[in-house]
Order: C-alpha cells, then sequence, then structure tokens
C-alpha cells in the first residue's frame, strides 16, 4: 500500500476489518501526528482523488522495521491467547515465568484473572 491520506487509511482499516473496526478521526491525526514524530512515518501534502489538498502518509524504514517488530510480538501474544483459549490449562509450579515481551506477561495476567487458566500453585516454602 502507497502513501495515503488519513481519510483513505481509516476507509481501509474499516474494509480490512469487515466494518468491524471504525476510527475516530479525534484519535487517528493525533495518533498519525506521534508516529511522525518518532520517525516511524512522512507525511507530503497532495492531492486527493477528488482534488482536495490533503497530507499523505508514507511508511519509513524505521517504521518498518517497528511494525515487523510488533506484528511478530502480537502474533506470539495471540498465539499464547489462542493455546489458553483452547483449552483450560492448569499450569505447573513456576517461579520465574521466561517471556519476551510485556504484552505477553500482560496476556498471562489477564488470563489467570479472568479465569481461562489456573494459577500456578504457590510455594509452601
Amino acid at each position: 500500500m502507497g502513501p495515503q491520506h488519513g481519510y483513505g487509511l481509516a476507509r481501509r482499516i474499516e474494509q480490512i476489518s469487515g466494518d468491524r473496526l471504525s476510527l475516530n478521526y479525534g484519535t487517528l491525526y493525533p495518533a498519525l501526528l506521534k508516529l511522525e514524530q518518532e520517525g516511524a512515518i512522512t507525511s507530503e501534502w497532495g492531492l486527493s482523488d477528488n482534488n482536495r489538498r490533503a497530507k499523505f502518509y508514507s511508511l519509513t524504514r524505521t517504521g518498518r522495521r517497528q511494525l515487523e517488530r510488533q506484528t511478530r510480538d502480537w502474533q506470539q501474544t495471540t498465539a499464547i491467547v489462542a493455546r489458553f483459549l483452547s483449552k483450560r490449562v492448569s499450569l505447573p509450579r513456576i517461579r520465574s515465568p521466561e517471556f519476551t515481551s510485556t504484552e505477553s506477561r500482560a496476556v498471562f495476567g489477564r488470563a489467570i484473572a479472568l479465569g481461562l487458566i489456573a494459577p500456578p500453585p504457590l510455594d509452601n516454602q
């Protein structure tokens, strides 16, 4: 996907999600500004399909690397959740779980809080 203006990005997200996600412009444009300030995207003024002046956004190399990293983290997190949702799991005692991301730790904690998995037994030592 090439450069897109904010309205086009919002419509694309709605289209890909099957109209299950709808972006509020009060949320979208501050997020785009933040991404631009972080160097993840660049912007350039141009004309939209209906000849209106619009700001077009493009992903930078930094942004692409960040997207790839966050995609891997998300896939890992959803795989963990899918395993827990496939059946109720009773975990063995865990002294120091090894997680590679903050998101994974948060998902593990939420799964316990929601009763999707049993917490590890407490040590009586």
